[in-house]
């Protein structure tokens, strides 16, 4: 019954946690005159990826490389298949030509670089401050870009709202307090509902190995969906895309980079790590740019196609740890008809997008 008690009440405050974090942010960006999606790729996508850094850097410091980095990378994936998957379902998610232009290039390259200090087997000492260092640059690019297009952003509000919004520090302050709270009941929630999934888990009988790669990779990226589902639910759609594309950058970066640089011997990375699930991740953050193009936004259907596909990498991963016999064919299927398939579509709809931006130019 006590874990049953705990799912619930981590739900509720992660629900609860989720609108605080999103208003209040939303509510932050208007004050400062800053663009709701350097907000979710800052303020609410670190926030919401503290239980990562917690989970890793712990895991590090207690010789548990596996869940250290499998907490990383199975979250980038949870974040982009699942949460975008579910808040495109809500309502189709509007995505900025910055996200296209630099953040998720950004994404792929941080994704490439993980592989590329994985190929040794180990991500050390110097691994771990190369990529602390990214986030650094990182934040500091956005904070310099929003500052650069500020009276934009101030002529955007003034046109939405119709007049200039009243930025004191009271109402500053209120809005801090909304997001941290938001925040402490989201790593509240979190940790509540991973603690009773994984009780009943393993009362089930499921092995360590999936729990680790599913519940805890899934259950530290609750944060993630409560705040994104809600933005797309409040309309926030900045705030809901910006906080996965945030989230992931964060992760590789400042989650797995300071985890690094605390491990005593680094980082060990698994062979199985190397060969199916980094490679996994870089190819969900490489799918993002096709999905994010066509049409400027993240349709119903493509929010389907990528819960699909993460529904089959659980499945994938259940078989393998269970040695199943099926394992073999299920991979066939997926590597040489589902994804071929998406890729096919993917590249009609692009085509289909570049004739229609082409099209007012040659009229």
């Amino acid at each position: 019954m006590i874990p049953i008690l705990l799912i619930v009440a981590g739900l509720v405050a992660l629900t609860a946690g989720g609108e605080l974090l999103v208003r209040g942010a939303a509510r932050m960006a208007n004050s400062l005159k800053i663009s709701p999606l350097v907000i979710g790729l800052t303020v609410v996508a670190f926030g919401t990826s503290s239980p990562e850094l917690a989970v890793s850097l712990n895991a590090s410091l207690n010789g548990q490389p596996d869940i250290s980095i499998g907490n990383v990378v199975g979250s980038n994936i949870f974040n982009v298949l699942f949460i975008l998957g579910v808040s495109a379902l809500i309502v189709p998610l509007a995505v900025s030509s910055q996200l296209i232009r630099f953040d998720v290039p950004v994404m792929i390259a941080a994704s490439v670089t993980v592989w590329l200090m994985c190929l040794d087997g180990n991500i050390g000492w110097t691994d771990g401050v190369i990529l602390a260092a990214g986030i650094v640059v990182y934040t500091v690019w956005l904070v310099w870009q929003s500052r650069r297009e500020q009276a934009a952003v101030i002529a955007e509000y003034e046109a939405e709202f119709g007049e200039k919004s009243m930025a004191t520090k009271n109402r500053l302050v209120v809005n801090c307090v909304l997001v941290i709270v938001g925040l402490v009941l989201l790593a509240f929630g979190s940790g509540w509902l991973v603690d009773g999934a994984i009780t009943i888990a393993r009362n089930l009988g499921i092995s360590e190995l999936v729990i680790g790669l599913t519940i805890v990779a899934a259950g530290t990226s609750l944060p993630e969906v409560a705040a994104s589902v809600m933005a797309s639910i409040r309309g926030e759609r900045d705030i809901a895309v910006g906080n996965i594309v945030g989230s992931n950058i964060f992760n590789i970066f400042c989650v797995l980079g300071v985890s690094a640089v605390f491990a005593p011997n680094g980082i060990n990375v698994a062979a199985s790590a190397l060969q199916m699930d980094i490679p996994v991740m870089i190819a969900v953050a490489v799918a993002c740019l096709p999905v994010f193009f066509t049409g400027s936004l993240i349709a119903r259907w493509e929010g389907i196609v990528f819960l699909g596909y993460y529904a089959a990498y659980v499945t994938f991963l259940v078989l393998n740890s269970s040695g199943h016999p099926a394992t073999g064919w299920f991979a066939n299927i997926i590597l040489w008809m589902a994804v071929p398939l998406t890729v096919l579509t993917l590249a009609i709809a692009v085509w289909r997008t570049v004739l229609e931006q082409r099209a007012p130019a040659t009229a």
